[in-house]
């Protein structure tokens, strides 16, 4: 015996979707565009907030509260900034920026760095649509982009938001090399020192009984994330910039999690390279010398 469905009242289902549209615009910034955060998926293209991207709009919410007074700040130091976004993606972040903070000021403006080129035409189309005027995106190297004459000499704040295993350190060589007034990382992914942890866990176990600290996979993996970003914030602290080490979001959200803020103050940490040099040295890492001493 087949049972027949419950007819819905006419117009039930539209008064949900409106219901639901009406409550996500409640939770967005005044002045938003819903369009943009439907093209990121932040919203549904009924216009609503599932769970997911609930969770996605309190991210993105919570790293622009640490990233608007760096913004501010170049702003009133300088009349006009520039904010350079490596290993864009997509732009999310960039795109964000501009929507919550740019728009509103006729100051400023972003490059969205990205060596996938369907990835920059996708964001220079949506940008027009949009009418996103101040924002560039260009399909660079991180070499390419040091030299290239499509970016100004000096960025004043350089972000990398989730940027995998070694990209966070391009970005960092990028800032320092373009004498960014502030730095801003979400790092992801670190891989690179778990390999070499790996690689000499043998001879440190037989060697002394600080290597239990990596002799199970998991440590091993962790560690070596640790290390990176360690390693990363004496680098920071060697070129003259004071950090700021805090977690993005609640661990619930994302085990991506660490957030690094550098402030150039021009006053180099002493014994910042010695101490690195001596991690370094500790975990068998001096295969990665070059890209945390320079």
């Amino acid at each position: 015996m087949t049972r027949s469905r419950k007819r819905e009242p006419a117009g039930a289902e539209s008064s949900a979707v409106s219901g639901a549209r009406t409550a996500a615009l409640a939770e967005l910034r005044p002045g938003q565009s819903v369009e943009l955060l439907k093209e990121l998926h932040i919203l549904t293209r009924d216009g609503a907030l599932n769970q997911d991207s609930r969770r996605k709009l309190k991210q993105v919410y919570h790293l622009y509260q640490f990233i608007e007074p760096l913004l501010e700040e170049a702003l009133q130091a300088k009349g006009d900034f520039t904010l350079a976004d490596h290993g864009a993606g997509k732009s999310y972040l960039g795109f964000i920026l501009y929507d919550l903070f740019f728009k509103a000021r006729e100051a400023g403006h972003i490059y969205g760095i990205e060596t996938r080129p369907e990835l920059v035409d996708r964001s220079r189309a949506l940008a027009a649509r949009l009418g996103f005027s101040r924002m560039s995106f260009l399909n660079l190297t991180v070499e390419q982009s040091i030299a290239s004459p499509e970016l100004p000499h000096e960025i004043d704040v350089v972000t990398a938001l989730h940027a995998c295993n070694t990209a966070t350190d391009d970005a960092i060589r990028f800032a320092l090399a373009k004498r960014a007034r502030f730095i801003v990382l979400v790092p992801c992914c670190q891989a690179e020192a778990a390999a070499a942890l790996r690689k000499f866990k043998g001879e440190a176990l037989a060697r002394s009984p600080l290597s239990e600290v990596w002799r199970h996979p998991v440590h091993t993996r962790e560690l070596g994330s640790h290390l990176t970003n360690v390693l990363r914030c004496l680098l920071l602290e060697a070129h003259g910039y004071q950090l700021t080490v805090t977690e993005l979001v609640g661990w619930e959200h994302s085990l991506k999690n660490e957030l690094i803020l550098a402030r150039a103050t021009g006053h180099p940490r002493g014994n910042a390279r010695a101490r690195a040099e001596e991690i370094l040295a500790t975990f068998h890492l001096e295969s990665l010398r070059k890209r945390f001493i320079y």
